[in-house]
C-alpha cells in the first residue's frame, strides 16, 4: 500500500498548488517550466539543460516504464541517460504510477529520486498550472513538504546564476583518442551524451573542454558547441573564445546553448522567452526553403534576428512563433540550430546536422 505524504508547490505571486510526494522529501526552489513531450522523462532529467529548473510534465501520466539502468560505456558515456545524474531540481506531474513496466526497466521513477535526493510531487493539476505559466511566462517557485506554507519563503534566483558553470566538464576529456580521422573540440555547457555518441558514430576523436578553456590554443579541425542550462549572458568567457575561433576557417557548429553563443559571439543579442520550447514537437522551416521539421527543443532564451551582423543570416525559424531556430554565417562554415538534432528523447529527423558537419571537416 503506497503512503501519501502531502507536498506543495507554491508559485513566486502566491499561487498554491497542493499534491503528494513520491520523490525525495526535502525542499528546493527553481524555476517553473512545463515540457509537453509524451515520453522521455528519464532523458529529459539528465538532461544538464534543466539545472536550476522544477520541471512540469504535461502528459498526464509518468512513471508507468519505470528508469533504465544507470550503466555506463567504457568511455564513460551513460547507456541510456543524457549526463551522470539528474540535473532537474525537482519534477511535478499530474498522476504518477507507482507500478511500471518495460523491459529495460529496473526500477521505477520514484525510487530514482529518492536514490539521488530529487523532490518529485504528483497529484498537481498540471493543466492549469501550464496555462497559467503560458499566460504569466516562467515563474519561480518553491516545493515544501506538507500543506502549511510559510509566508516568507526563499524562491531563490535563476537568470542570474551561471548555470554552465555548475554542469560543465572540470577538466579535458577525449572520447575515441587516435581513432577518428577529424578532430573536434566539444564545448561542453552542459552536453548531452548523445550529442557525443552522434559525433563519435561519425568517427571522429572528441576532445571535451571546459565552458571557460581557451580551446584555440588546441590542435582540432572543428569546433562543437554544446547545449548548457540558464542566461547566456552569463558565459562571456566562452563568447571571448568562440569570437577567436571566428576570424578563422575551422568549422563551427552549435547546438541550442551551442546558438545562442554563436549568435552573441558573431555580435547578436539574446532575449528571454515568455515560456520557452520544452516539447518533442516544434515544428522548424529552413530559412529560403519549403522544408520543415519537427524536433525536439529544451530552452528558454533565444536570438534577435534583428540584430545579427551583415555577415549572419538566420538558418531555420520557429513555426509557431516565429522565433530564431538556427543561424549560419554568409561565406564561412559557421552554423548552429537552437533545437536538439540528437534529441534523446524525441524525433531524429534533423541528425542530418552532424553529417552536414562532419562532412565539411573533410573538405
Amino acid at each position: 500500500m503506497q503512503t501519501n505524504k502531502t507536498a506543495t508547490l507554491v508559485l513566486d505571486d502566491g499561487t498554491v498548488f497542493h499534491g503528494y510526494s513520491f520523490g525525495y522529501e526535502r525542499p528546493v526552489s527553481g524555476e517553473v517550466v512545463f515540457n509537453t513531450a509524451m515520453t522521455g522523462y528519464p532523458e529529459s532529467l539528465t538532461d544538464p539543460s534543466y539545472a536550476g529548473q522544477l520541471m512540469v510534465l504535461t502528459y498526464p501520466l509518468i512513471g508507468n516504464y519505470g528508469v533504465p539502468p544507470r550503466t555506463f560505456q567504457m568511455n564513460g558515456l551513460s547507456t541510456f541517460m543524457e549526463s551522470e545524474k539528474i540535473h532537474a531540481e525537482a519534477i511535478i506531474v499530474s498522476d504518477y504510477s507507482h507500478e511500471y513496466s518495460h523491459w529495460n526497466a529496473e526500477c521505477s521513477l520514484g525510487d530514482w529520486l529518492k536514490e539521488e535526493k530529487i523532490p518529485g510531487i504528483h497529484g498537481i493539476d498540471t493543466r492549469a498550472l501550464t496555462k497559467k505559466l503560458r499566460e504569466h511566462g516562467v515563474m519561480m517557485g518553491r516545493i515544501v513538504m506538507g500543506d502549511m506554507v510559510d509566508k516568507n519563503l526563499d524562491f531563490g534566483q535563476y537568470g542570474n546564476v551561471n548555470y554552465v558553470d555548475k554542469v560543465s566538464c572540470k577538466e579535458i576529456v577525449t572520447y575515441g583518442a587516435g581513432e577518428g580521422k577529424k578532430r573536434v573540440v566539444l564545448l561542453d555547457c552542459g552536453v548531452k551524451h548523445n550529442i557525443i555518441r552522434c559525433l563519435l558514430k561519425r568517427g571522429v576523436e572528441v576532445v571535451r573542454v571546459p565552458w571557460d578553456y581557451d580551446f584555440n590554443s588546441l590542435s582540432y579541425d572543428g569546433l562543437f558547441i554544446s547545449n548548457g542550462p540558464g542566461d547566456p549572458d552569463t558565459c562571456e568567457v566562452a563568447v571571448w573564445n568562440i569570437r577567436k575561433a571566428l576570424s578563422g576557417e575551422k568549422p563551427i557548429c552549435g547546438i541550442c546553448m551551442g546558438n545562442q553563443l554563436l549568435a552573441k559571439a558573431g555580435g547578436a543579442s539574446i532575449y528571454k522567452l515568455k515560456y520557452g520550447h520544452r516539447s518533442h514537437n516544434q515544428p522548424v522551416r529552413m530559412v529560403g526553403t519549403d522544408k520543415c521539421f519537427i524536433t525536439s527543443q529544451n530552452h528558454g532564451y533565444a536570438v534577435d534576428n534583428d540584430t545579427l551582423g551583415a555577415d549572419w543570416e538566420p538558418l531555420f525559424v520557429n513555426m509557431n512563433d516565429g522565433t530564431n531556430e538556427g543561424i549560419r554565417h554568409k561565406t564561412k562554415p559557421f552554423f548552429s540550430s537552437q533545437f536538439h538534432p540528437e534529441a534523446c528523447s524525441g524525433p531524429l529527423d534533423t541528425e542530418f546536422m552532424f553529417d552536414k558537419f562532419v562532412d565539411i571537416l573533410s573538405q
